[in-house]
């Protein structure tokens, strides 16, 4: 049964659901025929009349599904199994128990349909956060308009407490915005001017004027809505295996369905005995519950991590994710914040105050983050920066500027190694580089001035989250570019023992080959652009901080949205909560088929506690499926 491919989105009433709604009034017919037929209160033609209305309107949706299947696609489906066991035993004139037949397997199907429905609503609801008007900014007054309308380049203004339209960049204003519907994290993060924004976020307290960068079919809530349907489609390894058994058991089953009716009939035993012994027995062994043993479970599964911000890209991913048993984290941007910050200002010359004003004031025009990091030290004490000439840029290296005078230089020990300098034995700086900081000087023709240390913060989870792991019984491993002092620093700080530095990209796809031979399954945590290749050889790659990068969600297997790593903690738990749910479905699903087909063929189970049982079984198949989204 493939029953979810015809399930869009609904949001009534469950008895409103149409497959569903037309099995409930087939069996209200049916009940009502039976009790009045057996009152002897109408004719008997009158009663079958009636059950042949009630089979009719019950069995139309999926008894149109299996001719489809068997007359375009050459599948024999499960519902050619009930289809056959519905004619066989109206031809038996067993007119009540094809009812019975008709109308359970269709409430059956018509929940499971409802299940698959309401999921895909449930993430589809995120659109509704996303407002239909938008103001849009044209010479300065506002024009409203569809959000369907605007286009990328177009400015629009957002006030407190509104919702944004689409994706965009900060041109004006400042606020925090709550970007939980994107990235799960309910703490707004605060935005200024160059910042980008995200539709269906919330602007919080200051009016910002925004230009478009994606119109709203193209925008990041829509993209990851599409991805998420999209993965919900796709379809494990489990499922795969589930879904061929049963093209190759469906045919085996009405083979020996006749069989059962030839065979005594040859030796001479009653016809009509094993003719209704063949119907039980070709509902009895439909494997309906076996093959919604694994796509209810990972549908489950996927939607509840999407409606979390976090992105699992197909079935295959959900059961890797769930059975890793070692994580390789990149260290920048990943286990750190990816923002440097001065730690240390040791003076050489003069006071620590005057070595961060020549090194911001120099720094101030240059947008790399060391630069940023410095200029934002200053800017805290409230330093003075001065006037510059001449700035220029030495690749590599830093920079260099006139400033009263004299040429500044601020950059790595290598720049003025390059001047014919001694630096590298400097002990304050063999000292805060063992500590694990990166080394900026600063110096000016006649010497140096002074050394500014930094470091990239290490995130304020990421201890917890490395603890959490390990009591999953998931090993970490760093794998980083950076030098080994930095690396086994930050490691130090997190928990992490095996650490991997100075490592390019084709070196990290090397040790993540090892760790991959040591664990077998072997999750890749990195940014999704730099670390691609490396995402790529991993049994799952994780993209951190995914939110509006189209090359992370198309590098990694599973995209945390958000820059929390806790995520990732929680997609494993995800991922094995819905490996778990589908082996016990499984394992119950064969039981109850066990138990089932040798009482059909000896006769001692009834077409209706057949059908009572196999419904019974599906509906909790799909009951505990759901389970996976909840880990």
């Amino acid at each position: 049964m493939d029953s979810h491919k015809a399930a869009a989105s609904f949001e009534g009433k469950w008895f409103q659901f149409p497959i569903l709604r037309n099995a409930l009034i087939a069996g209200a017919l049916s009940a009502v025929a039976f009790a009045l037929g057996h009152l002897q209160i109408i004719p008997h033609a009158m009663e079958i009349g009636a059950y042949v209305a009630a089979i009719a309107l019950g069995g139309y949706h999926w008894a149109r599904e299996g001719m489809e299947d068997l007359l375009k696609e050459r599948v024999v489906g499960i519902e050619m199994l009930m289809l056959a066991a519905t004619v066989g035993s109206s031809a038996l004139g067993l007119w009540d128990e094809a009812a019975a037949l008709v109308v359970l397997y269709g409430a059956a199907e018509g929940l499971e349909e409802l299940t698959y429905a309401k999921t895909r609503h449930s993430i589809r609801q995120l659109l509704d956060l996303a407002p239909q008007q938008a103001r849009k900014l044209v010479n300065g007054e506002e024009i409203g308009i569809g959000v369907e309308e605007l286009r990328p380049g177009d400015v629009f203004l957002i006030r407190p407490g509104e919702a944004i339209p689409t994706d965009g960049v900060i041109i004006k204003g400042r606020s925090s915005v709550n970007e939980a519907p994107i990235t799960g994290e309910a703490v707004p993060v605060e935005k200024r001017v160059g910042d980008r924004v995200f539709s269906a976020t919330i602007n919080q307290e200051g009016a910002l004027e925004v230009k478009a960068i994606a119109s709203y079919q193209d925008n990041t809530l829509s993209r990851m809505i599409h991805l998420v349907e999209e993965a919900q489609a796709q379809k494990g390894k489990a499922q795969l295996f589930i879904e061929r058994f049963g093209r190759r058991y469906t045919p085996l089953v009405l083979v020996a369905a006749v069989l059962i009716i030839l065979v005594p009939a040859s030796l001479g035993l009653p016809l009509s005995e094993w003719a209704t012994r063949a119907m039980v027995f070709l509902v009895a062994a439909a494997p309906c519950a076996l093959i919604m043993s694994t796509p209810v479970a990972i549908a489950a599964g996927i939607g509840a991590a999407g409606k979390h911000g976090v992105l699992i890209k197909g079935g295959v991913a959900l059961e890797n994710i769930g059975k890793i048993k070692a994580a390789a984290f990149d260290k920048t941007g990943t286990l750190t914040m990816g923002k440097p910050v001065v730690t240390d200002i040791v003076a050489l010359k003069g006071d620590p105050e005057s070595v961060l004003c020549l090194a911001a004031t120099i720094e101030r025009n240059s947008e790399h983050p060391i630069a940023r990091a410095i200029v934002a030290r200053a800017e805290a004490g409230r330093i003075q920066c001065l006037e510059t000439t001449d700035f220029s840029a030495v690749a590599g290296y830093g920079a260099v500027a006139q400033v009263q005078g004299r040429n500044i230089y601020v950059g790595k020990p290598g720049l003025f190694k390059r001047m014919g300098m001694e630096v590298e034995s400097l002990e304050p700086l063999l000292d805060l580089r063992d500590a694990g900081n990166t080394v900026m000087l600063v110096g000016t023709d006649e010497g140096l001035e002074g050394i500014i240390a930094l470091r990239d913060e290490v995130r304020p989870q990421a201890r917890e989250i490395i603890r959490q792991l390990g009591a999953l019984g998931i090993t970490a491993a760093m794998l980083t570019g950076d030098n080994d002092a930095s690396a086994r620093a930050v490691a130090e700080a997190v928990g992490i023992d095996s650490v991997h530095a100075d490592l390019k990209p084709e070196d990290k796809m090397l040790v993540l080959k090892g760790l991959k031979q040591k664990y077998q399954h072997v999750a890749m945590v990195g940014d999704g652009i730099n670390d691609a290749p490396a995402l790529a050889s991993a049994s799952v790659g994780v993209a951190m901080g995914a939110a509006g990068s189209d090359a992370a969600l198309e590098a990694a297997d599973l995209a945390l949205m958000g820059d929390d790593l806790s995520k990732l903690v929680y997609a494993v738990r995800i991922g094995r909560k819905a490996g778990r749910v589908s082996r016990q479905n499984i394992v119950f699903s064969l039981i109850v088929l066990a138990v089932l087909i040798p009482g059909a063929v000896l006769g001692a189970v009834s077409i209706t506690v057949a059908v009572l049982a196999h419904e019974a079984s599906e509906l909790l198949a799909v009951a505990n499926g759901l389970r996976a989204g909840r880990p």
